[in-house]
Parts: structure tokens; sequence; C-alpha cells
């Protein structure tokens, strides 16, 4: 947002501050300032000249020798510009006095700092006292003086008195200030909401335009009818008609005004428009009324893949959210952000049908990002504009058409305004401000405050009565806010916080993630951390069949590519290609752990997927299945699982190795699953060396976890020790024998711990040699071989009616 300091100036009488104190105090009031561009910094003794006489120059065909007239005295100034003719004489002209300065080249290339300084001399052979510019040497362009010649030296109009200051004749004894505006605060996207906030700010009176009644004898009814269909879209539709337009040239104020602002200057009508825009914040749009079938409007949103051509000549394909301005027969504007081409004003425009309008910010947003199309216009709609603004506008623009003879107005509105807006209450609470601010403002101050803003009191019910413009007030903390900027930042002191002492805590969920992870750092693992979003091309890779339940995915809407299209449902693929990274840098003994989060889709693509933590464990080189069982194991245990868990070697997992994988098994429950990666898989990853692979499903872990612990004392009495080495087949697993040791051992065993395991020539082809170590302990004794032979002459029972033979 750029605004002119002259404008805000003229309303906000008495602000006398230099350009750095108006952007140091209107910052700390909240209304931060980028920037400030003074028009005039490089501009100095520069005049309005009339030219007396145009003579060739005796020794250049290119120059010209000027007598000028510069009020005080007659000057010869030497000029090569084109547009300067010898023979002619009586045109006012820019003239920089000997010492002076301007801006820029007379091609519009800017100068060094500080601009360039003018000095008498010759050229050659005859004598200059000073220099005739161009627009562009004085720091402007054609594009905001239209009428400036081009390439040639600027001529002024006969209103410009000889000898007066050229700068203030153009306007540029001026300076723009740069704002950087919040999209909550869209009143002060219009120069009355930054004059407001400065007369706030410097504690002066904000005077905004009077704003005279307009209109003929006639009745706007009779000339146009209404329709508003997409109601939901269009809370507020203004419409006024002026006719007998005459087209010509704004007054010079107004184009200086929009040129600080940066908009062109093009004709009395459309700079209304542009005026009233850049003052009032609300987009306007005029029509060719003789344009309007059947002298109807109506409001509707369009078919789907309806063509309509704007302003710009250009074909638009819409869909049926976009919004469109009709009449009896066709579409004449697209809502919001451009009109048509069909109902453009041109130069031979009678009566024109003017337009202000409050539309849904939303959907304007939405239909310029589909369509590619986005105006000064439609960056206002789509931040939400206040309804009471637009026949306030529009009563503005009409005044000004009748105060610059560009029309005649006709008498009365057509306003469709439905569901008029009200002004909010807000409980008025100076102790919670203060409370929430460290601050001590008196409820005396706090209404001053609120005076200058233009926020009501009722006394009677002690609320706060805000403005329909200041949408952004909706609470107490946006209250503190405003008593904040006016009490000043820089007032408030510095204080401690203040709070009530609670219990932190970690939550359980998260405690379990915890352990998983010191449980992995301990035995030597590395963290890792890869994305979430995943190629589908991953499943073929994982061999995974074509129905399998994995490859139901959430799609992502907008993904960057192919390969971060879905969010993914196992957390193997990350974890292999970052161990094959790590396996084709050399790397050759390397444990990587992950907590990794996948997302399984629901039924119904309107709810939110299954988010569950997986602890991912993957490793190569110096590493076995049995030592990923022990991380496992020592996991569950950490975790107050303390029944050993059972591995299912008929797991049936395509991407694992189908003779070395296992489904783990708790207390019957399916928790996760372990094993060797497959040879082929491997091969697609690029990994030469045994990888192995282990998944735990948090979210059912978490279920079954507990931190409770009993505590035990140190025991009394010693324990007996027995080894047991059997011979067995080797499709006999372990957890087989394990079972039988727990279902036999009683009351007495205190632990196991298998400790060999051969295959050999000593032992029988397809059989396998297995040694364990069991202990004894009875907390009230000491043990002796009759407690301890007929536990094991069970075990030896047991371990024989299974097939498994011990070895003596």
């Amino acid at each position: 947002m750029d605004t002119s300091i002259k404008w805000i100036k003229d309303l906000v009488p008495g602000l006398e501050c230099t350009n750095q104190e108006f952007r140091d105090a209107m910052t700390l009031s909240g209304t931060k300032v980028e920037c400030f561009n003074e028009l005039d910094k490089n501009l100095d003794k520069i005049v309005v000249g009339q030219i007396v006489s145009v003579e060739r120059h005796p020794d250049a065909d290119k120059l010209v020798v000027c007598q000028v007239n510069v009020g005080n005295e007659t000057v010869q100034i030497v000029t090569g510009a084109p547009n300067i003719e010898p023979g002619t004489s009586g045109q006012k002209v820019p003239v920089v006095l000997d010492g002076g300065r301007v801006a820029g080249g007379h091609d519009g290339s800017p100068l060094p700092e500080g601009g360039i300084k003018i000095k008498k001399g010759k050229l050659r052979g005859v004598e200059s006292y000073g220099m005739m510019c161009s627009i562009e040497e004085l720091g402007s362009s054609r594009e905001f003086y239209p009428d400036a010649a081009e390439n040639g030296i600027y001529i002024f109009g006969d209103d410009a008195k000889v000898g007066e200051s050229a700068v203030e004749y153009l306007g540029l004894d001026d300076t723009v200030f740069e704002y950087e505006i919040t999209n909550n605060r869209v009143d002060c996207y219009s120069i009355l909401g930054i004059a407001r906030e400065a007369a706030a700010t410097f504690r002066k009176p904000f005077n905004p335009p009077v704003v005279n009644a307009t209109g003929n004898s006639e009745d706007v009814n009779d000339y146009i009818k209404i329709e508003v269909a997409a109601k939901q879209l269009c809370k507020r539709y203004t419409a006024r008609v002026v006719k007998n337009i005459k087209l010509a040239p704004s007054p010079k104020w107004m184009q200086h005004r929009l040129m600080t602002a940066g908009i062109r200057p093009i004709n009395n009508i459309v700079d209304i428009t542009n005026y009233v825009m850049t003052e009032y914040g609300q987009p306007m749009h005029a029509y060719d009324y003789d344009t309007i079938a059947d002298k109807k409007i109506i409001v509707r949103t369009a078919a789907e893949n309806e063509k309509f051509v704007t302003l710009d000549g250009q074909e638009r394909t819409l869909d049926s959210e976009a919004l469109l301005i009709c009449d009896g027969e066709k579409a004449i504007g697209l809502a919001g952000i451009m009109g048509g081409e069909n109902s453009m004003i041109t130069d031979d425009v009678k009566t024109m049908l003017f337009e202000a309008a409050t539309f849904d910010g939303t959907n304007i947003r939405k239909s310029t990002k589909k369509i590619g199309l986005r105006t000064d216009a439609s960056g206002k709609f789509e931040k939400g504009l206040d309804p009471e603004l637009a026949l306030e506008a529009m009563n503005r623009a009409c005044d000004l058409i009748e105060q610059l003879g560009a029309g005649e107005v006709v008498g009365g509105v057509v306003d469709i305004y439905d569901e008029p807006v009200s002004k909010k209450r807000i409980s008025f609470e100076p102790d919670k401000y203060n409370a929430l601010l460290g601050t001590n403002v008196s409820k005396e101050d706090m209404l001053s405050y609120f005076k200058r803003l233009e926020v009501e009191y009722d006394e009677a019910s002690n609320e706060l009565i805000i403005p329909t413009f200041r949408q952004d007030l909706n609470r107490d903390a946006d209250i503190a806010e405003e008593v904040a900027r006016f009490f000043g930042y820089d007032n408030i002191p510095t204080t401690l916080p203040k709070g009530s002492t609670t219990m932190g805590k970690i939550p359980f969920e998260r405690s379990i993630e915890d352990v998983a992870g010191e449980v992995a750092q301990f035995c030597g693992f590395s963290q890792a951390m890869t994305y979430s979003f995943e190629s589908p091309k991953v499943f073929d890779k994982l061999k995974l069949a074509a129905d399998s339940e994995y490859r139901k995915t959430v799609v992502i809407s907008n993904p960057l590519g192919e390969d971060f299209s879905i969010m993914r449902t196992l957390p193997v693929n990350g974890m292999l290609t970052s161990l094959s990274t790590n396996y084709n840098r050399r790397n050759k003994n390397v444990k990587l752990y992950e907590l990794a989060k996948v997302y399984l889709a629901a039924d119904d693509v309107n709810e939110l997927p299954d988010e569950r933590v997986m602890f991912t464990l993957g490793a190569f080189g110096d590493v076995d299945f049995f030592q990923m069982k022990g991380v496992v194991e020592e996991f569950l245990e950490r975790i107050g699982m303390r029944v050993k868990p059972e591995y299912n070697p008929e797991a049936g997992i395509t991407f694992l190795h189908p003779g070395r994988q296992a489904e783990i098994i708790y207390d019957g429950t399916k928790i996760g699953y372990m094993g060797e990666l497959h040879p082929d898989v491997a091969d697609t990853y690029s990994l030469g060396d045994r990888t192995y692979i282990v998944v735990i499903d948090l979210s059912i872990v978490t279920k079954m976890a507990s931190f409770d612990r009993k505590f035990e004392g140190i025991a009394k009495f010693p324990a007996v020790t027995r080894d047991i080495s059997m011979v067995m087949p080797k499709s006999v697993l372990v957890g087989k024998i394990e079972k039988i040791i727990e279902k036999r051992g009683g009351s007495i065993l205190e632990s196991y711990k298998l400790f060999d395991i051969y295959e050999g020539a000593q032992i029988k082809e397809g059989y396998k040699s297995v040694a364990y170590s069991i202990s004894f302990r009875a907390k009230d004794r000491t043990l002796e071989d009759k407690d301890i032979t007929p536990v094991m002459e069970k075990i030896y029972k047991d371990l024989s009616d299974n097939g498994i033979e011990l070895r003596m």
C-alpha cells in the first residue's frame, strides 16, 4: 500500500512532522512503514519558464538557442530537444536554473545518488544558463504524465505561472510512503484507513471528505433492474446511472494523487473509479449502459466451462464457482476481478452504469487462481471488504462526477443488501487488558484511544461498539493490542512472566517412543529420518501383491511429482533407501533406526487416515538375525512387556527372505515382523550384503506396555544352574524349547539363556545342537538336588515327547 503524505495531510489537518518522524511514529503504532520515497529529493531550483524566442544554433544543426523568461529575468538556454523548433515561442516549460539539480536522464535512466547538478556553460561555443527538462529528467515518466512529449521537453498547460516552482505544479513536492499491511487490516488498504491511523497516532482530527448528495429528479429504478441470484457470494450490490457523459482528462490534482499511488491517469471516468478505490479501498466498475441488454443486471455463478472475454481481450474458461455480472442476455463482467470486453467504456459512451458491490473474498481468490488473473480490485475483494463501504464509495464517486462535470447523475440508488452487518459489541474490561500487557493504563486513557479509533463506548452496558470497518477486532486480545499500540510498545515495562505451577508430564505414547530410541542407540543404531511422501513404484520394488492392503494409499492432491505423490503405508522403503546410500558409499557396518509414521487410508475418503508410528530397525554388516531379535526383546522388556514374544516363521512377507522371516507375536497379538531382506529386493536397492529389517507397530505395543515396577529385594539364597544340550531337527524352533522350560520350571525357575547353536560334522545332517543354561532359585531357602532333579526330569520328558534328544 502506497500513500502520498500530502494526501494524508489533507485528511489530517495540523499534521506536521518530518518524513522520518512520520515513518517512526506510524511503525510504532502498528502501521509498519517499509520505506518512503521523496519525489523531489534530487530536484532543486526548477521553475516554470516561458520560451520567448527560438533560433538556430550558429554551429550545430540539431541545437537551438532559446530565450526563456523565468520570472525575474530572461535566460539563454541551448537545447537539442526535438519538440522545440526555431520560430516558435510561448511554450511554458520546466527550467533548471544554474546550480540546480535533476533526478534522471532524458531517456529515463537513473542518475547517481543526489542527482546531477546543472551548471552554466557553453554548447558548441554558445553560452547556456540552465536546462529545459523532460519529464524523465524530473524523475517521473510518461506513464504517469501521458501528456508529456516522447524524448522531448515537457510542455506545461496555460495555467502554469511563470517563475513559480515547476516541482509544485507537477505535484512532485511530495513523499510516497510504502506500508506493510497485514491481511486482517483490510481497512488500511485505503487512503482513509491510513489517514485514520495517522490521526490516532499523532492525536490530530480526522477529516474524511465531505460527500454531497447527488442526482437529478429522475429515478434510477426506471433505468435498471438488479437481481442477485448468488446471494451467498454477494452480500451487497449497489448501482447508479450517470448520463450525458463528457470524457476528458481528469484535473491535475487527481492525476497527481493517482500517480503517487502508482496508477496511470486515463480519463475522468476511469480516474474517478481508481481514485475512489484508492481513497476508500472499495473497487468500482463502470459499464456502458447502452450495451446492457434488457436494462437488467443479474449476479449469478457461471456454468461449468462457460467462456468469457475480459477487458484485456483474453477468453477465460470458467467453472461453476466463478461469479459473473450478467445482463438479460450475456455475461458482461467477471465479478470482483475484471469487466467484459462487450460492455467496456469507450470514447463514444453516453450513459454508464456504476457498480459498487461486496463480493465473497474467498470465492474471488479461488477464481483468480483458477483463471490466472489477479487485479488491483481482486486483491482488495479477496481480503474481505466491509459491506457498509459500498454505498459510501458509490456516493463519493457520483459526487466527484458532478464536481468534475463528467456527467449527470440520475437520482436514487439501487441497493441490494438483504442482511446488513451490525456493529460488534465487546465487553470493556480494563483490568484484563492491563494484566495481559503488564501495564497500568487508566480506564479514561483507554477510552481516549478508542475514541480516536472511532470505537464507541456504551457506558450503560459497559461495552465497546466496534465500527464495521474494523473487522479485526473480535476479542479481548484484539482490544488489548489496541491499548498497547497507542499506549506505546516502548512504554510497556519489562515484567517477569506470571503463571501457576503445573506438573509437567510426557505423554505415555511419547515415553514409549523415547525408550525405543534409547534401546536402539544403546545397541549401536543411529537415528534416520525419511520422507513420508513416496512413489507408487515402491510397492513393485517391495514385491507386494497387486491386491495388497498396503497399496491402498492416501494420494496427495498437489504433489511435487510422482515420486512424492502418496503417503507411505510401510516404513521399509525409506529405511532401505538410507541403507542403500550407506552401502554404496562403502560403509561396511550400518545400523539405523527410525520412528517412522505411516498413513493407512480409511474406507471412506472423507475420513482421516489412520496414522501409526512404526519402530523400524535396519542393518547390514556385522549383524545377524539373532542380534536383531535381541534388540526387540530388550525393547519389550524395557516397556514392561516381560513375557517373551513368540515368532511365527509363516509370516508370508514378500520383501523378506522366505526362510528367514517371522511375525512377532505377543500374547496372541501380532505386534510386528522381522527378517532378512529378500535377495531380489536387495538387488533392487543395490544392497550387496545380508540386510535385516525389524518393524514394530508402536500403536499396538503402547496398549500392552506398562512402566509400573514392583520392587524385589536382593536374593538371600544362592542360585542353582543346570546346563542342557539338545539335538533336534533344524525345523524345530528354539521357542518351543523355551515354552517347555517355562512350563515345567515352576516357581523356582529364575531364568534361562541360549548360549550355543551348532551345526556341523558331529551332528547328523538336517539336525542342529542347541544348548541352554537354566537358573533356579528359591526365595525362602537354599535349593538342593532333591528340589532340582524332579523339575529337570519333567523338562527332559517333555523334550523327548517332542522329538528332541538330549546330547550327553
